[in-house]
């Protein structure tokens, strides 16, 4: 017997394929209803839109395996044309190597499997009459399944991990398995060389000092690069879930150093990831001895009546509560300016993020959180959920299955940087905010005892979002504008929550989008903006000249650690590398 019989397939009959998808069809309908089962309750479906569902995967699952048996089989010589509307035909990097293409079976496999995954989708969508967000949810996790049973993460069925394993005699697979181990023993992911990077060295390296500290943050002002600088400084909140350093990266990505080389006195606050001795720290502490501590250290440091802030993410929510705070206080004029970097402060369309909050999650939260802090691979593996095709299953096949070195890649060596949250500030954010959405309810938040408001907030902003952010939707950005009183500039940066915000104006990479003019609702602005080529950086840094383009000359507290503040460290401080 050669090698031809041995691989030589049974063809199946197109009356047995015509008996398999509609098996499938039964199969697949029965798993979504003992999902819908398994959340207590039952799931609606159209039978006229599932009979219709049904029939066009039957019509296209026979349509793909009579080609494939008219062809003969898998030993054809060229791979018929897919018609280019079929799910097979499209684009994903998971089959980008020819030979899912270009060989019979990898193709057979890899339009089977789109096309059984655009039938799950589907069927999905086709669920009816129930609540919004469990449709959602179900629609997250039928795509989940689905990313993780695609062929590409499998040793057998993935033509470029078969052709490696040969070529390699096997090495790739135990080298695999080594990095598979080393991280499971770790519990996380490894996405890049940590190996290659140093804080304050060749990462988070801008120079400066430590001039302040708490149980609660480090604040660090950074070294003046100009002989000049603007009169109100900056003070940058970066979000407490990551470390501060995203702002920091490598010189040639590093905001930070961009704002001081562009004459802004820049400070920023480097948050302590929390322990079991934070285990009762709530928004109120964030806000109070946290952003405005800094606020207040600032304005007595340099002697000045306002400052710039800039609040990232979750310290861009905190930022609007610390505003409407300072607002009931008689005490806004502190601020001169506050930037938001894809902040949400109405969660009503917060994204898929949303889907992890329910009655269930919490009681998982609270188990996780036991020790009095959330242990933050558990938040990083949320995170890489959102993105799981491209933040967790690329990196099984490059890792474990192909066994490939690791790539030194600052941002990645950023995200796998984990910081624990407290467990009772993580809890109320989820259900106050994201849950109950009470930010955007005048009074129904209070703060020290102070009831807040945001519409009484009249601090001139500046809005940024990412066009195609997933952690925090234009949409649900937007709704910022909406919120607050003062004069709102809005920008829309080309890519998502990361790439979007850091995005230096040398690399030349993305887009932005801006209306000289303020728009009543976000179609309006779509219609209106115009676009702009390269980093929007440049923008934002005009924006805060116009509010105050007066300088002064750098000497005496302008100097890290030469004023009442002396340097307690250099930069970047003890707190962004305790583990």
């Amino acid at each position: 017997m050669d090698k031809a019989d041995i691989m030589e397939p049974h063809l199946p009959t197109l009356e047995q394929m015509q008996q398999w998808t509609h098996a499938i069809g039964q199969a697949q309908q029965l798993m979504l209803e003992q999902a819908a089962g398994a959340a207590g309750q039952t799931l609606p479906f159209s039978p006229e839109t599932v009979a219709r569902i049904q029939t066009s995967f039957a019509d296209e699952g026979l349509a793909m395996w009579q080609r494939f048996i008219d062809s003969g089989g898998m030993f054809r010589d060229k791979p018929e044309p897919v018609p280019a509307d079929s799910p097979a035909a499209r684009k994903d990097r998971r089959f980008a190597d020819p030979a899912w293409t270009q060989h019979p079976f990898y193709d057979l496999i890899r339009q089977s499997y789109l096309l059984v995954s655009d039938y799950m989708l589907q069927l999905a969508d086709a669920v009816d009459g129930v609540d919004p967000k469990q449709k959602a949810k179900l629609r997250f996790a039928t795509s989940g399944m689905l990313d993780a049973l695609s062929p590409s993460n499998f040793p057998l069925t993935n033509p470029t991990v078969v052709e490696k394993t040969i070529e390699s005699g096997g090495e790739n697979l135990v080298k695999g398995l080594q990095h598979m181990l080393a991280d499971l023993e770790k519990g996380q992911l490894t996405h890049t060389d940590g190996t290659q990077f140093e804080l304050g060295v060749n990462i988070a390296a801008t120079p400066g000092k430590v001039i302040h500290e708490t149980p609660l943050y480090q604040l660090i002002h950074y070294a003046p690069s100009t002989p000049d600088v603007l009169a109100t400084p900056l003070i940058i909140f970066p979000p407490w879930i990551n470390r501060f350093y995203i702002l920091d990266l490598s010189p040639q990505k590093s905001f930070v150093k961009w704002a001081v080389d562009q004459g802004i006195s820049v400070f920023l606050v480097s948050w302590k990831s929390a322990d079991a001795s934070m285990k009762d720290l709530i928004w109120d502490d964030y806000i109070l001895r946290g952003q405005i501590d800094a606020i207040d250290t600032v304005r007595d440091l340099l002697g000045v009546p306002s400052v710039h802030t800039i609040g990232y993410c979750v310290a861009g929510t905190t930022l609007a509560a610390t505003l409407a705070l300072l607002a009931a206080r008689g005490e806004g004029s502190k601020v001169a300016s506050a930037t938001f970097f894809t902040a949400q402060v109405d969660f009503s369309r917060a994204g898929d993020l949303t889907l992890f909050i329910d009655d269930e999650q919490m009681k998982l939260v609270d188990q996780l959180s036991s020790q009095g802090f959330l242990d933050g691979r558990y938040m990083a593996l949320t995170f890489n959920l959102l993105r799981g095709r491209d933040l967790i299953w690329n990196y099984v096949v490059n890792n474990y299955l192909l066994g490939q070195d690791y790539p030194p890649f600052d941002l990645l060596y950023w995200n796998g940087d984990t910081t624990n949250l407290p467990a009772r500030w993580h809890r109320d954010y989820l259900t106050q905010l994201y849950r109950d959405n009470l930010l955007v309810v005048p009074g129904a938040i209070t703060v020290d005892g102070t009831p807040i408001d945001l519409t009484k907030v009249t601090t001139p902003a500046y809005v940024q979002a990412g066009k195609e952010d997933h952690i925090a939707p234009l949409e649900s950005v937007w709704k910022l504008t909406e919120n607050l009183s003062g004069p709102v500039r809005f920008l829309l940066a080309g890519s998502g929550h990361i790439a979007g915000v850091i995005n230096p104006p040398a690399a030349q990479k993305y887009q932005y989008w801006a209306c000289e003019d303020s728009q009543p609702t976000l179609d309006a602005f779509l219609t209106a903006a115009q676009e702009t080529k390269g980093s929007w950086w440049p923008d934002w840094r005009a924006w805060i000249e116009r509010l105050d383009p007066q300088t002064v000359p750098v000497k005496g507290a302008r100097v890290p650690g030469k004023g009442r503040l002396k340097a307690v460290e250099d930069a970047p401080g003890r707190y962004v590398k305790a583990r």
